[in-house]
């Protein structure tokens, strides 16, 4: 297997506007909380589906709160593929936000081949 693929994501909370704003079908506003690196691409279903992956596409953002490795981790997913976690370093405020019930919205910011995952 070839080690590719370095993924950067962004994510935020929508925001919405008055309540007159969301009846009329005003689209909502995102507040950017983070950009972060994917970690453990290599090691799951990324470089499976590298070729069909875009900047812009929606990830989504699943708490594993029994993880072994860590208990605030946040697996990163596209299309229902598995692609990685948040970076431990980086997964404070996602896995709190997410314990808390909120509506993160996650999208691929960046791609880049790099040998080196």
């Amino acid at each position: 297997m070839e080690r590719r693929g370095f993924l950067r994501l962004l994510f935020g909370l929508p925001l919405f506007g008055a309540a007159r704003a969301a009846r009329a079908g005003a689209a909502s506003r995102r507040l950017v909380l983070q950009v972060s690196p994917l970690a453990g691409f290599q090691f799951h279903q990324g470089p499976r589906v590298w070729k069909r992956l875009a900047v812009g596409d929606p990830l989504t953002l699943v708490r594993e709160p029994d993880n072994p490795h860590d208990p605030r981790a946040v697996r990163v997913e596209w299309r229902g593929h598995k692609l990685g976690y948040l970076p431990r370093v980086e997964n404070t405020a996602a896995s709190q936000l997410l314990d808390r019930g909120a509506r993160l919205c996650a999208r691929i910011a960046w791609l880049h081949t790099d040998p080196d995952p």
